[in-house]
């Protein structure tokens, strides 16, 4: 019993730090969801893996309910993601779409952390911060050589 409460503590753990890391960036961002609502949304995700998924689970059973849950989190939280695109009528500019992905993603973080697949979280964190940290850099030096729209660059 012990054992098991170290184990679903220690998933239920990670999957908060997980949440809450990808959330600090969001929010160091000015973005509407932030530290709390991505650890919330990761721990609710591995929450429910645990609650199908406990350490001492009977296999076959266990393999179809997982399956249920992680459609389940996936739908559902597709419509939490929607939230937080916008998209401005006079400009047609759409905003919102990192942190939606961030919102699934975080979910997804939750599922692997309640299932136990720690390596997998760590090295998508790893992931995560590299295209955070050098995405929008990246996309900066592409359309100063290719503007949107198919337009090519002024020549200098």
């Amino acid at each position: 019993m012990t054992d098991d409460l170290l184990a679903i503590s220690l998933r239920l753990a990670l999957s908060v730090l997980a949440g809450a890391l990808v959330g600090l960036n969001r929010d160091l961002h000015g973005k509407p969801a932030g530290v709390r609502t991505h650890a919330l949304v990761s721990l609710g995700a591995a929450l429910m893996v645990v609650v199908v998924l406990p350490p001492d689970g009977e296999e076959a059973r266990r393999i179809d309910a997982l399956s249920r849950v992680i459609q389940g989190v996936l739908t559902g939280i597709g419509f939490l993601g929607a939230g937080v695109i916008l998209r401005d009528p006079e400009t047609r500019r759409v905003t919102g779409l990192t942190t939606a992905a961030t919102v699934w993603l975080t979910a997804l973080f939750g599922v692997a952390c309640g299932a136990g697949f720690y390596a997998p979280v760590l090295v998508s964190m790893l992931l995560f911060s590299v295209v955070v940290t050098f995405g929008g850099r990246v996309e900066r030096a592409f359309r100063r050589r290719r503007p949107p729209g198919g337009a090519t660059p002024p020549e200098a």
